[in-house]
C-alpha cells in the first residue's frame, strides 16, 4: 500500500507540475484525510466483525446539524463553555446512534446492511428536517479550531517537540519489543535491523513535521505546524490499534470475524461485541463530525454525502477483508490516505465531480475483487 501511495503521489506530482506535492496541498490533504481516517478506523473493526455501516455519511451530516443548532440556539455562540459542551453533545449523539444501530443488529436480529441502509436515508432526511434545509453558521470561535482552519494548528515549536517525542517513543517501542522477545526465548533480529527500522520511522516523522511547518498560514505568514484534526486522527489511530491488538474487545471482534460459531461456543457474548462495534463506530462518526463541522464553520444537512463510499473503500483498500476476520487499523488509515490523495489529485487536474465518483467507485470494486481472488488462493493453498 505504501508503494501504491508513493506511485500515486509521484504521478500526480508530475501531472500537476509539482502542485500536488507543495506544502499547501499536502497540508490540506492531511485535513481531508483526518475526517475519512477517523471513521475508517472504526469501519475496519466493523467489517472485521462481519458487519457493515452504510449510514456513517448521513450520521456525519445529522450530528453536524445538531451540533450547530446547540451552539447557535441552545447556547450562546460566543460563550466560554459552548465549544466543549457542543463537542460532548455531538459525541453523545454519535454514540447513541451507534448504540441504536448495534441494538437493532445484535438483539433484534435485523441484518446490518438493512439497518445501516435505513439509517443512511433516515439521518440524511432527519438532518434536513432539523435545520429546515438551512445552513447554520457561524459557529463558536474556539470550536472552529478543531477544524484546522486559520488558527487550528499547534505551530512550529510544538510540532518539533511532538516529532522528537514520537521518535523517542518509536525507539523505546522497538527496544522494548526486543527485550520482550528475549524474555520469552524468541530470537531477535540483528541490532542493525532494529536501528534501520527506527531510522525509517524517524525519516518519515521528520518529513511529516517538515511538511507541516513548511506551510505558512495565509494571515500571519507563520509556520502552521501540525493541524488539530491530524492530532485527533493520530490519537484515534493509536487508540484503535491498541484496542484491536491488545484489548479483550478487539480480540473478540477478530475471533467473531474468523468464526462466529466458535466464538459463541467459547462463551463470548457475541451480541454485546456486535453492539459495542457500532457504539465505537458511532462515537468516531461523532468525532469526525466535530472535525468537518468545525472546518466548514457550518452545520449543513448535505455534509458527508457519499462519505460512506470513501470510508468503506479506505478500509477495504487497506487490507480489510469483507468476509471478516482480517484487517488492521494502520492499513485502514493508509487506505484513507490513498483515497483522499486520488480525490485531491483529480480535483487539481480538473476532473469533473461525477467522473471522480465513478473512478472511486471503480477502485472500490477493484479492491473487493482483489481481496476475493487473494482469499480464494489462500483457501486453495490450505
Amino acid at each position: 500500500m505504501l508503494s501504491v501511495l508513493g506511485c500515486i503521489w509521484a504521478a500526480f506530482g508530475i501531472a500537476t507540475d509539482g502542485i500536488f506535492l507543495t506544502p499547501r496541498n499536502l497540508y490540506n490533504l492531511s485535513l481531508q484525510v483526518s475526517v475519512v481516517g477517523i471513521m475508517a478506523a472504526g469501519m475496519v473493526l466493523v467489517i472485521v466483525g462481519r458487519q457493515i455501516d452504510l449510514s456513517v455519511g448521513s450520521q456525519l451530516g445529522f450530528i453536524g446539524v445538531a451540533g450547530a443548532l446547540i451552539q447557535t440556539q441552545a447556547l450562546p455562540v460566543d460563550g466560554a463553555n459552548t465549544w466543549w459542551l457542543a463537542i460532548v453533545a455531538m459525541l453523545v449523539i454519535g454514540t447513541a446512534i451507534g448504540a441504536l444501530n448495534g441494538f437493532l443488529v445484535a438483539y433484534v436480529g435485523i441484518p446490518a446492511f438493512v439497518v445501516s441502509l435505513g439509517g443512511l436515508m433516515f439521518f440524511r432526511n432527519a438532518a434536513y428536517m432539523l435545520n429546515e434545509g438551512r445552513t447554520i453558521s457561524p459557529l463558536n470561535e474556539t470550536f472552529r479550531l478543531f477544524g484546522g482552519g486559520l488558527d487550528g494548528s499547534i505551530g512550529a515549536t510544538w510540532s518539533l517537540i511532538l516529532g522528537l517525542i514520537a521518535c523517542l517513543v518509536v525507539l523505546f517501542a522497538l527496544l522494548r519489543n526486543r527485550k520482550r522477545r528475549a524474555f520469552f526465548g524468541f530470537e531477535n533480529p540483528p541490532m542493525r535491523v532494529t536501528l534501520s527500522i527506527a531510522l525509517a520511522w524517524w525519516v518519515a516523522i521528520a518529513g511529516f513535521v517538515w511538511v507541516m511547518i513548511s506551510y505558512e498560514l495565509p494571515r500571519t505568514k507563520e509556520p502552521a505546524g501540525i493541524a488539530i484534526p491530524v492530532l485527533c486522527l493520530i490519537a484515534v489511530g493509536i487508540g484503535m490499534s491498541a484496542i484491536a491488538r491488545m484489548h479483550t474487545f478487539g480480540r473478540h471482534v477478530f475471533s467473531y470475524g474468523g468464526s462466529p460459531e466458535s466464538t459463541s461456543l467459547a462463551g463470548i457474548d457475541t451480541r454485546r461485541t456486535i453492539l459495542m462495534l457500532f457504539v465505537v463506530m458511532g462515537l468516531l462518526a461523532g468525532l469526525a463530525s466535530v472535525v468537518v463541522t468545525a472546518r466548514l464553520n457550518a452545520g449543513a444537512s448535505v455534509t458527508g454525502t457519499m462519505m460512506e463510499l470513501n470510508v468503506i473503500a479506505a478500509a477495504v483498500i487497506g487490507g480489510t477483508s469483507l468476509s471478516g476476520g482480517v484487517g488492521t487499523i494502520v492499513g485502514g488509515l493508509i487506505g484513507a490516505l490513498i483515497m483522499q490523495s486520488l480525490e485531491s489529485g483529480m480535483i487539481l487536474l480538473g476532473v469533473p465531480t461525477p467522473l471522480q465518483r465513478m473512478i472511486l467507485a471503480s477502485i472500490l470494486i477493484l479492491a473487493v475483487w482483489i481481496d476475493m481472488v487473494y482469499r480464494r488462493r489462500v483457501r486453495s493453498n490450505d
